[in-house]
This record gives C-alpha cells, structure tokens and sequence, in this order.
C-alpha cells in the first residue's frame, strides 16, 4: 500500500499564495508602494516554492509505478510531470500548464525584476488552481 503523501506545506505555500494575490487586488500599482511590492514579492516567492514542492511531491506519488526509488529520483522534473499523465495522474492540459509554469521559470530563473514579476502574476491564478487540483490529487491517490 502506498504511504500517505504530506501535503501540509504545499496546501500552507497555495494559501498564503491566494492570501498575497487577494492583497494585490486592492492595491494599486506604484513602483513606490511598498505594500504592493511585498505583496509581489510575495506571490513571486510562493509560486517558486510550490513549483518545486509540486515536482517533488509528484515524484513521491510515481514511486509505486517505477521498479525503484532510484528510477523516479532520475527523472528531471519535465518527466515526472509527463510519467504523471501516463499514469493517470495528471490529465494533458495540466501536465502542459505545469511545463509552461517551469519554461516560464526557467528562462526568466535569473531576472528578478519587475517585468519578470508582472508576467509571472498574470498566470498566477491558474497556477493556484492548479497546485490546489495537485493536492488534491496526492491526497486521493492511496
């Protein structure tokens, strides 16, 4: 029987992601606002950390369809997500949103600046729905 996937930080990371994009909504725009600032800040930190937690947290769900660990533990993070479709975990269009989200934070992985962060925020809803879809998932996947 597989073991239960913990998903405690991952669901808190999705939280204070839609707690941050709820901030923005009533904020203006002004490169002066500090509040607005952290609150970008803040949804950019989350999507980088729930991006990565998503991965891992996938890969620990593959493990019952591999002969080993160490055959899941290879897979870059593109595979996971494309071995998660062709085991039913993931339909298609989420395996591909999740492989945009990771081309997104790829090419953009050293441009911290406001340009990166305002393309970023754009998908940043669907990003939250998807992560919570993820979750949801793991937890039913036992």
């Amino acid at each position: 029987m597989p073991q239960q996937i913990d998903t405690e930080h991952f669901d808190n990371c999705v939280a204070t992601l839609e707690f941050a994009l709820e901030k923005l909504k009533g904020i203006t725009e002004n490169e002066n606002n500090l509040e607005y600032n952290m609150a970008r800040s803040s949804c950019i930190k989350e999507f980088e950390i729930i991006l990565e937690q998503g991965g891992k947290l996938l890969r620990k769900a593959l493990k019952p369809y591999f002969s080993s660990s160490a055959a899941v533990d290879k897979l870059n993070f593109k595979d996971v997500f494309r071995h998660s479709v062709l085991h039913g975990l993931l339909n298609v269009e989420e395996s591909e949103r999740w492989l945009e989200y990771r081309d997104s934070r790829n090419t953009t992985a050293h441009d911290y600046g406001e340009e990166f962060a305002e393309k970023v925020l754009v998908f940043l809803p669907t990003f939250a729905n998807d992560a919570k879809n993820l979750s949801k998932m793991l937890k039913d996947a036992k």
